[in-house]
């Protein structure tokens, strides 16, 4: 399988932030209870998959030592039970690190991809993995206090302690905000179902339309998580059309996020 998702600084710092990279070897940090340790993936196809996009005219960069997250890991370990089930391609897909390039990019990456998993003899899922309308308390460039800032440019590693200190302090956010008292931006459920009706459509070229600046007022700062889904989309509609056939979609303030989850396959 292929998997679109975004990074937390978990694995992808200021020091160094591509808009997308193929991890041709990852390993789960462990954050939030998930997997610790390598994934299963097939070296040779990620490192041919990289020269495809590369061709394509998609700049993207290569990590022998991919890191990766929750964004990465959950939905893996959600649907199989477990992260190492199956042979995975982990591509990852900046959403927080400023600056971003254009939403026509995350197409482009996500057509190239598809276009070459399309000249495999196997049976290939597309995933793509990233929050709607969401904005948690994420550190940026310019707010966050030196320790931090040093943390998200230069990626020091996190001790057990610093790693549970930082997420029991995402998941109090997570509590205030479900109780209403809290000055993140409010989930926007009319946004979202927006965005959704523009993936279950195909209609993925409207999306290009969209700037960053847009997602931001609309969806909050964690909202350009929907570049993954672009991104998935893109790759299963170059094989052809597809249509969408399973709908969920509910706002989850205690999860700050509105939570969709769409099943496709080629038409």
């Amino acid at each position: 399988m292929v998997i679109f998702s975004p990074d937390h600084y978990n694995g992808f710092f200021y020091k160094v932030m591509p808009p997308f990279c193929i991890g041709t070897s990852a390993s789960g940090v462990g954050d939030y209870g998930t997997h610790a340790g390598p994934l299963d993936v097939p070296e040779k196809l990620a490192v041919d998959c990289a020269q495809a996009v590369l061709d394509a005219g998609v700049d993207i960069a290569v990590s022998a030592s991919m890191d990766v997250d929750h964004g990465t890991v959950q939905p893996l370990e959600k649907l199989f039970g477990t992260a190492i089930s199956r042979p995975v391609i982990p591509v990852f897909v900046n959403a927080i690190g400023v600056p971003l390039g254009p939403m026509h990019r995350c197409r482009a990456l996500g057509a190239a991809v598809g276009t070459y998993v399309a000249t495999l003899d196997k049976r290939v899922l597309v995933m793509g993995s990233g929050g709607l309308s969401h904005s948690p308390p994420v550190p940026t460039l310019a707010t966050a206090p030196e320790p931090v800032l040093q943390r998200i440019v230069h990626g020091a590693p996190m001790t057990a302690e610093q790693r549970q200190a930082r997420q029991a302090a995402v998941i109090d956010a997570a509590r205030s905000f479900a109780a209403g008292d809290s000055a993140l931006q409010p989930l926007n459920p009319t946004w979202d179902h927006r965005f959704l009706e523009i993936i279950d459509r195909g209609s993925l070229s409207e999306l290009d339309r969209w700037s960053n600046s847009f997602v931001t007022h609309e969806g909050g700062g964690s909202a350009h998580e929907i570049r993954t889904w672009v991104a998935a989309f893109a790759a299963l509609q170059a094989a052809g059309p597809y249509e969408t056939t399973m709908r969920y979609y509910k706002p989850a303030p205690e999860l700050i996020a509105g939570f969709a989850i769409r099943t496709a396959r080629p038409k």
